[in-house]
């Protein structure tokens, strides 16, 4: 399947750096083109249309992720979607924290001098979780579906047994290094609240991301919230007591406008293409990797694999990287790379000459 040519990407340039920042597709990149245009059309009426561009977004959301309209809810990005999650949660919850997972995640509950553990991270992920719930009793379990380092990727299936088991804990996710990349049908996944920002793997820049909640966790969040007074003023007369919090105020139409439309793009595609696309090259990237003995012993031992991958070249050869046209970068004892829909077995080909040839073990 020839992904590539949605994207206008030099044949020089070896792209692997999703898991910073992802491509956006040339269609969507016109649509931005054109939209720009028109919006600062003085004779225009696009200045006039947040709120129906807004929801068209939220509604897009929602069919690609298999949830209702109404719990789902635009943001500027993961971080504010998480932490005015927090703030409307109970005080008195204790959470469960993974060690060393994204900063979004752990440090506004660290921050906020919320009670918290930590469970470890090691290739039996699944049972250190268990382990960690059983231990500590929880209310609340935090996790990214996919670290951000080390690439290592939860059990899905895994997360709705835990939920089946303990069917009060509460669960909370970061999608932003995995959504985009498989499908993912949010209410039968076990988790009660997943965010994601948009500009790694749903290709749609700066400035966009969403919150999706479940009906638990929605009740639950009512509750906390009390019946505050309704807005009195028009403008937010069709709001949501959610809205408010998650959505107060005026988004910027390019930027949740983008999302919408990589959204589109995806859904045109399938993510069920997308992943079939990925399992390839991700297989043969790990196969090829483990063989020359550039992978963590973390992702190593473990069967599911993820298209973020920690290559254990010393990071201080990221600039013979990029000199020879590989998008990478360096993080924890590696060079991190992603592989998404506009990577081809050539790029893998092409990489493994690069440090083969460059002796970068």
């Amino acid at each position: 399947m020839n992904l590539r040519k949605h994207f206008d990407i030099p044949s020089s340039l070896i792209y692997l750096n999703t898991p910073g920042s992802g491509l956006l597709p040339k269609q969507v990149v016109q649509w931005r083109a054109q939209r720009e245009n028109e919006f600062y059309d003085p004779s225009g009426f696009l200045r006039d249309q947040q709120p129906a561009l807004i929801e068209s977004v939220r509604a897009e959301i929602a069919s690609c992720f298999s949830t209702a309209v109404e719990r789902t809810f635009c943001t500027p990005n993961f971080s504010f979607g998480f932490s005015t999650l927090i703030d409307r949660m109970p005080k008195n919850l204790h959470y469960l924290l993974l060690q060393e997972d994204y900063p979004s995640l752990n440090y506004p509950i660290i921050s906020r001098g919320l009670r918290h553990k930590f469970s470890r991270v090691s290739a039996h992920l699944e049972q250190d979780i268990l382990d960690a719930v059983a231990k500590y009793s929880p209310d609340v379990l935090l996790l990214s579906l996919v670290q951000y380092i080390n690439g290592v990727k939860i059990d899905l299936d895994f997360i709705k047994q835990l939920k089946k088991s303990y069917p009060d804990l509460i669960i909370i996710g970061d999608g932003t290094q995995l959504l985009g990349t498989e499908t993912f049908d949010f209410d039968e996944s076990g988790f009660d609240a997943l965010g994601a920002s948009g500009y790694k793997w749903l290709l749609s820049g700066f400035g966009n991301g969403f919150m999706m909640l479940s009906e638990q966790l929605t009740h639950l969040l009512k509750n906390a919230i009390g019946t505050p007074p309704a807005p009195g003023e028009n403008m937010w007369s069709k709001k949501s007591m959610l809205q408010t919090f998650f959505e107060p105020g005026h988004q910027d139409t390019m930027s949740m406008g983008t999302l919408g439309q990589s959204l589109i793009f995806l859904q045109e595609i399938g993510l069920d293409k997308i992943q079939s696309h990925l399992i390839q090259l991700v297989n043969f990237a790990y196969e090829e990797l483990h063989s020359r003995g550039l992978l963590l012993p973390i992702a190593a031992e473990r069967k599911i694999h993820s298209a973020l991958i920690n290559v254990q070249i010393p990071p201080a050869r990221y600039e013979e990287l990029l000199h020879a046209g590989v998008r990478c970068f360096p993080r924890g004892t590696g060079i991190r790379i992603g592989i998404h829909i506009y990577n081809t077995l050539q790029d893998i080909h092409q990489l493994l000459k690069i440090i083969d040839r460059g002796n970068l073990k």
